[in-house]
């Protein structure tokens, strides 16, 4: 029975992880973090700390959905107390970046901006569409909930990248944002990222390739977030008997 640790439990994603937990086989909730207290109920016999160090100590493997700067709490901790990692949390600066890539030399690691199969499979397509469309503009919208603190989402800028990369660009230099004003013609190689907030949506990303006469979209739309819950549970099974390496979703879906 692998054990399970969650990181961020008071969060959308946490709660669900610990309720799907207790209908899955093979894999189980052992311990949680929280940083003052945990605002709902727990089967007691599942340890609840606000000691990091205890937490890992009481789990085989730990998934994490929680803010950038606990993240990179975690991480530091990890990196003294190895234990694998599953890593849902977006936004990450490029020191919490960094911090990841350097708790993967010493553990399993498995990074994704969106736990979905279905955002797997897109990111893939993208990526083929991108390089057999050469020439076609590419736009990625992406919408979601009001609460949501970054933007654009974790899950788009990967949809950037995998579109980067079938063109053989580098996104940090060709992604757009945001046009405001008098800002010319749109450029050759530009990507653009944008993103829209409002209501309750999960989660909605369309990846774009227009070109003269026609065009193409590819959709991916979240109804549900145990989609993301589910996805990290299937993720940590996956990963917990791995070797010392950074893993992404599509490596555990073996895509």
């Amino acid at each position: 029975m692998v054990r399970v640790g969650v990181f961020g439990a008071n969060g959308r994603v946490g709660k669900l992880i610990i309720d799907n937990l207790k209908t899955t086989d093979d894999i189980s909730l052992s311990s949680v973090f929280v940083r003052t207290s945990l605002n709902f109920s727990i089967d007691p016999s599942v340890l609840v700390t606000t000691e990091i160090s205890t937490f890992l100590n009481g789990c085989d493997i730990v998934i994490d959905f929680s803010l950038p700067e606990a993240s990179g709490i975690l991480l530091e901790a990890a990196i003294q107390t190895p234990k694998p990692l599953v890593i849902g949390t977006t936004g990450l600066n490029t020191h919490q970046l960094n911090l990841l890539k350097q708790a993967s030399e010493s553990m399993p690691v498995l990074y994704a901006t969106n736990m979905s199969l279905g955002v797997a499979l897109l990111n893939k397509l993208v990526y083929q569409a991108s390089a057999a469309l050469d020439g076609f503009d590419i736009e990625i919208v992406e919408m979601h909930h009001k609460h949501k603190k970054d933007a654009p989402s974790g899950t788009a800028l990967t949809l950037g990248e995998s579109a980067a990369a079938g063109r053989g660009l580098d996104l940090d230099k060709v992604r757009v944002s945001g046009r405001d004003g008098n800002i010319g013609e749109r450029t050759e190689d530009e990507i653009a990222v944008m993103a829209l907030r409002g209501g309750d949506i999960v989660g909605r990303h369309t990846v774009g390739f227009y070109n003269d006469g026609e065009f193409i979209e590819l959709n991916h739309t979240a109804t549900s977030r145990n989609t993301f819950s589910k996805g990290a549970i299937r993720a940590a099974a996956w990963l917990a008997d791995k070797e010392t390496g950074l893993y992404s979703i599509s490596d555990c879906l073996e895509l």
